[in-house]
This record gives C-alpha cells, sequence and structure tokens, in this order.
C-alpha cells in the first residue's frame, strides 16, 4: 500500500487536477466506439472518483454540539 502526505492546499490542487482530469476522461469514454477501449476507460474514470471521494475535506465534529 502506497500512502501520500499532503498539505490541505496540495490536497486540493490535486483534487482539482483530477476533477478536471475526468472531465476529460468522461468526454472520452462518450466518444469511444470500441467496446474493449471504452471499458479500461470506464475502470480508469472509477479509480479516478474513487481517488477524488478520498480527497475530499473530512467533516471535523464540532465539540460544541457533540453529546457529553
Amino acid at each position: 500500500m502506497v500512502q501520500l502526505t499532503l498539505t490541505d492546499q496540495d490536497a486540493a490542487r490535486l483534487k482539482r487536477a483530477l476533477e478536471s482530469y475526468l472531465s476529460d476522461l468522461r468526454m472520452e469514454v462518450a466518444d469511444t466506439d470500441a467496446h474493449d477501449f471504452r471499458a479500461g476507460l470506464k475502470e480508469e474514470e472509477s479509480v479516478i472518483t474513487r481517488l477524488i471521494d478520498q480527497l475530499r475535506p473530512q467533516a471535523v465534529p464540532d465539540p460544541r454540539t457533540a453529546a457529553p
């Protein structure tokens, strides 16, 4: 397993870059007729989507609203 440590700023930049790539990738999937190639692109889309989800900031519970 690879573990990557990023600053919040770097994580945000990486997330934006992946979102931009994902947009282009989705257009490529839509324009592709070759079934095998399309399947590979859709698998890549799934991986990129999962990475973006992992880069979303985690909600930090507000200690003022936490149950005692």
